[in-house]
């Protein structure tokens, strides 16, 4: 049996390169039928919302990555019930179906649950 995967994702879509990355590495594990989990924390929640517009810092849209990534048998979807909070997000402002709220109690569970735990 493969090992489960979780990968916490906790950067803003355009900071840096994790937020791509977190997808990529997402999306291929999907590719290959592992266990994975994906979860997003911190200033990683803002990767959620709709409508942003990448092309005015010249970046390429993550919303068709997040949107792919149940083609890719990647359907364990988290946010941070505390890092919404934080930032004045409600659960129901997110652009992505099927995720997940969590309180932090329950991402330790979460994360003792998988075999290898990434964080971009």
């Amino acid at each position: 049996m493969p090992k489960s995967l979780l990968i916490i994702s906790r950067q803003a879509p355009w900071s840096g390169l994790g937020a791509r990355e977190a997808l990529d590495i997402a999306l291929a594990g999907g590719a290959f039928d592992l266990p994975i989990g994906l979860l997003f924390l911190d200033d990683g929640v803002f990767q959620l919302l709709p409508e942003q517009h990448p092309t005015a810092l010249e970046q390429k849209n993550l919303t068709a990555n997040l949107q792919a990534l149940s083609m890719f048998g990647v359907d364990d979807l988290f946010a941070c019930d505390a890092s919404l909070h934080e930032r004045g997000l409600a659960p129901t402002a997110l652009a992505v179906e099927g995720v997940q709220t969590l309180s932090t109690q329950q991402i330790s569970a979460l994360i003792a649950r998988h075999d290898q735990v990434i964080t971009l």
